[in-house]
């Protein structure tokens, strides 16, 4: 297949990388460029790569041989492994161009710019040469035409106009819809903070949520200082209740209870249940809201809620088996059915037949160390967490025990690669060495 010689940014993010012999490099989460001064078209820089580890990578266009309708293809050489970092003179195309507001000549007509198209030079360079753009009618219902335009036919991309004005987020938020919570929250953490602002506002709240429990802590506690306190507390309440402890636990007394109060009670409960143990326990690491059924349910009626396709993957491994009330902290705990065990038996008999009554419980106060060893012994993504008078008031899955056990920045800097391959690949030429 011809490689393609125009190429709309848009349309590249989320494109596989693949290097010279057709390994797997990673895939496409923006594209770098400078600024050219006055009207001249911007060159691209390079493209912002993520690889397997979740780290943001900058390749250099000069590494392109080809941009295809499905891959970006690298040339021969190495591939620099350190975090990319944006410099003061750069833009990300898609973080910071799409939806800008731009004014058309000569009419003067205001626009918003909808996309951005580059071509190769020449010399292999790569500039940004046209704009998508859709007028702004101000009509409601009607939506404008769309028309590609010479890059100097727009004014209002320069890098002070492109910094301090209001954007819109339609266009970004139409990227990021085909994206993992995780790959989004990786994308936000790289853009400038008030374009990360932008994009937080414009989410709806249980996608915000989602987003906010894969940020780095600090971007956690900046998101929710940024944002008015009722949806700040709307948010917590979408989140899952031990991330939302896990949040506001880094914030101030006077903030966390604030907070707290301003969440519903029957939303807030949990959370503070969850706060009174320590971090590095059992209890600190739990969620309050597993899966939990009485034991005249059926296979089918467990079935049904493991299916239920917001419920996260480690949590559905496990069925716990309690007395009334199902809510943690639930009546006398008996036991648990393993997700392979109700799919074996047939879907009328009740969970009851199906029960395992030897799987070892977490004590709340279990200390890490503890918690790992378990997990280990007994193979398990997830384990109920029992009080003193055997009730379950919890599950620990496994997710959240490597976010304890791995450095506290892993969720900025991504995973080291093995042998040290960041500082043993060189990166000839590139602006980001």
């Amino acid at each position: 297949m011809a490689p393609v010689t125009r190429v709309f940014a848009a349309r590249m993010a989320g494109l596989a990388v693949f290097g010279p012999d057709g390994e797997s490099i990673g895939r496409v989460r923006d594209v770098v460029a400078a600024l050219g001064v006055g009207r001249q078209p911007p060159r691209v820089l390079g493209l912002v790569l993520e690889i397997p580890t979740r780290r943001r990578i900058f390749v250099p266009m000069l590494r392109v041989t080809s941009i295809e309708p499905n891959a970006v293809v690298l040339g021969t050489g190495t591939v620099n492994l350190r975090k990319f970092g944006q410099r003061p003179n750069e833009l990300l195309v898609l973080g910071q161009l799409l939806d800008a507001r731009v004014t058309v000549l000569p009419s003067e007509a205001p626009a918003t710019l909808v996309d951005v198209a580059m071509e190769p030079t020449r010399t292999r360079d790569w500039q940004l040469t046209k704009v998508a753009v859709r007028e702004r009618t101000g009509r409601l219902g009607r939506r404008a035409p769309t028309h590609v335009l010479d890059w100097d036919q727009v004014r209002g991309l320069g890098f002070a106009e492109l910094t301090g004005q209001p954007q819109g987020v339609q266009q970004l938020l139409a990227v990021f819809d085909a994206m993992r919570a995780v790959d989004v929250a990786s994308a936000l953490h790289e853009l400038p903070a008030k374009r990360r602002y932008e994009v937080a506002e414009a989410l709806d709240d249980e996608r915000l949520a989602d987003v906010v429990e894969e940020l780095p802590e600090e971007d956690q506690k900046d998101l929710v200082a940024h944002l008015d306190e009722q949806r700040a507390a709307d948010v917590l309440e979408a989140m899952n209740p031990d991330d939302a402890a896990d949040l506001l636990a880094e914030l101030s007394e006077v903030d966390k209870d604030r907070l707290l109060g301003l969440m519903a009670p029957e939303e807030s409960a949990p959370v503070r249940r969850l706060l009174e143990y320590s971090a590095d326990t059992a209890g600190g690491l739990m969620t309050s809201e597993p899966v939990v059924v009485t034991p005249d349910a059926t296979i089918a009626e467990a079935l049904a809620m493991v299916r239920n396709p917001d419920l996260p993957v480690a949590l559905a491994s496990l069925v716990f088996v309690c007395r009334a009330p199902t809510a943690t902290p639930t009546g006398r705990y008996l036991g648990c059915v393993h997700i392979q065990r109700l799919l074996r038996e047939p879907p009328s008999i009740l969970v009851a037949a199906a029960l395992d009554t030897d799987l070892a419980s977490l004590p709340a106060d279990a200390p890490l160390p503890e918690v790992t060893r378990y997990f280990a012994a007994y193979n398990l993504v997830c384990g109920p967490v029992l009080d003193d008078e055997e009730h379950l008031v919890g599950a620990v899955t496994v997710d959240d025990v490597l976010d304890h056990l791995l450095p506290e920045n892993w969720r900025e800097s991504g995973l080291p690669e093995p042998g040290g391959a960041e500082e043993q690949v060189p990166n000839p030429g590139a602006p980001h060495a």
